[in-house]
């Protein structure tokens, strides 16, 4: 396809393979690590679930012993196949026991690291089996009642309350909506442990809990087989629990999950070593069972400038493919972020972003690109909101975006009501409709203000990615060149959870993913 921007391919190749041994540098720390929430993410997937006395997750139950015990570096997977071979009981039964002050399995004798593998490794297998049988669940929806067309139609329910949330839902598929994303409750990212159970209270959100994910997604298929279109469940693989959250997406069948570790870092101001190796595990998850991961670089431009920033936002975007790849995460499945969120005092704010939109579609021409609505100058001001929103929209249908995260005309007022969304979908339904095949029948003036902007931007992406790999990707997140915000190496929320794997260590789950076990 050749390109509308007059983008050249030889600086596109140089930032992408600049990109490429960014990743792959990281991938060698990763490799040499694990954290609590990975250990805990292999516990949650062989089916350890519930808590103890004192509302503790089993999950971190165990693998606080184990790293109070000195045995982390081992890894989850072989103190369970350990214990299993000691003991004859199921991981479930381990962690009841265990909690119950019945069983320290530190004490135990201890059978080799291929005997324990041997024996977990058919839990593993059912396992995998288990999260097979979702992801056909999808493809048999998608093969029989469909989907609506892109750029899909996103919107969110935040009442706290899961089964609120599933009335509004199910209002908003009604109406329209392709894929409803529940938004978590208040600085849930912080939490290290994973709240068990239906949840009826929250701030700003509703708590990322399995039971949760099962209540919502059997309300979207049932809402789905009504109106005959497939809807799509997101909700956040981010945070201390970003690996555990992926497993229970996996598991209960959610369709997005937004999944970046450099939003964790920046803004949310957790351990860049925790969560690039959280991120890893969690990707392989995603990845394995066909979730969309959406990543967030259009949180970048809530804190810096847009015009003056762009040039991060692309070059994240490439940094986010490469640490995919390395998950063997397909093109299909990279929501990579974008963000309208120009100043709209600018002159020419629109072919601005029209340039941005359209040259990260040309420079990923398969991945499900995900585009998020102004937020950051929404005033109390509906008419111009909604006009806001409008040309957002616009751009979208005629870059070729793919997830539309819808903005709401009261946005900066209050949580948008039911009706407020609906004139939303309204909105994006009739410009969709209207300007279908714009982008086709358009094309840009040779060197004018819409290809000097991309062509630009382009390569001060690609400035910025040579710099990276020479200072390194720690380095360059200390000295605040994504979205304004510094974070140390060593500080930050998670650090006290990262571990120096032994030669011992095995996760049963990586290796079968990664090989496509299906």
């Amino acid at each position: 396809m050749k390109s509308k921007l007059n983008l050249d391919p030889k600086v596109i190749d140089s930032a992408r393979s600049c990109a490429a041994r960014i990743a792959e540098s990281m991938q060698t720390f990763i490799d040499r690590h694990t954290t609590v929430s990975t250990e805990r993410t292999i516990l949650r997937l062989l089916g350890v679930d519930g808590v103890d006395d004192v509302e503790t997750p089993l999950p971190n139950v165990v693998v606080d012993a184990i790293k109070d015990g000195g045995g982390l570096q081992k890894g989850v997977a072989y103190w369970m196949g350990n214990t299993m071979i000691q003991t004859g009981l199921d991981p479930q039964a381990i962690a009841e026991k265990m909690a119950a002050g019945e069983l320290d399995i530190m004490k135990l004798p201890m059978a080799t690291k291929e005997e324990a593998e041997a024996k977990i490794l058919p839990l593993v297998k059912e396992a995998l089996e288990r999260i097979n049988q979702q992801t056909a669940a999808r493809e048999k929806y998608l093969s029989t009642i469909g989907e609506g067309r892109q750029p899909y139609l996103y919107v969110i329910v935040a009442t706290g309350n899961i089964y609120e949330d599933v009335v509004q839902a199910q209002a908003a598929a009604r109406q329209g909506a392709d894929i409803i994303a529940v938004i978590r409750t208040t600085a849930q990212s912080l939490l290290d442990y994973v709240p068990y159970g239906p949840t009826t209270e929250g701030f700003g959100g509703t708590y990322a809990t399995q039971e949760n994910f099962r209540i919502m997604r059997k309300a979207l298929d049932e809402v789905g087989e009504e109106v005959g279109r497939y809807i799509r469940l997101c909700n956040y693989s981010s945070g201390l629990c970003m690996p555990e959250i992926a497993a229970m997406g996996a598991i209960e069948r959610l369709d997005v999950m937004l999944n970046d570790a450099l939003y964790g870092i920046l803004f949310r101001d957790i351990n860049m070593q925790r969560t690039l190796v959280d991120q890893y595990f969690s990707r392989i998850i995603i990845g394995y069972c066909g979730i969309i991961f959406n990543s967030g670089e259009d949180n970048y431009l809530t804190t810096d400038d847009a015009y003056e920033a762009a040039h991060t936002v692309l070059a994240s975007q490439f940094i986010n493919e490469q640490f995919a790849v390395l998950a063997n995460i397909k093109e299909e499945q990279m929501g990579l972020g974008h963000a309208f969120e120009m100043d709209p005092d600018i002159e020419n704010g629109f072919l601005y972003e029209l340039a941005q939109a359209i040259m990260a579609r040309e420079i990923f021409p398969k991945a499900p690109l995900k585009y998020m609505p102004p937020t950051k100058y929404m005033t109390g001001n509906i008419f111009k909101g909604h006009i806001q929103d409008a040309l957002f929209n616009l751009i979208a249908v005629w870059s070729g975006q793919s997830l539309q995260l819808l903005g709401m005309l009261t946005e900066a007022i209050h949580t948008p009501h039911l009706q407020d969304r609906m004139l939303s979908i309204e909105n994006a339904k009739y410009i969709f409709s209207n300007a279908r095949d714009l982008g086709e029948e358009v094309e840009f003036k040779q060197d004018g203000t819409m290809q000097k902007r991309a062509q630009f931007v382009l390569g001060e992406a690609e400035k910025l990615l040579h710099e990276i790999e020479k200072e390194g990707l720690f380095s360059t997140i200390e000295k605040g060149k994504f979205g304004g915000v510094k974070r140390p190496k060593d500080g930050g929320k998670g650090l006290a959870g990262v571990c120096v794997k032994d030669e011992t260590y095995f996760n049963p789950f990586i290796p079968l993913m990664l090989g496509g076990a299906k």
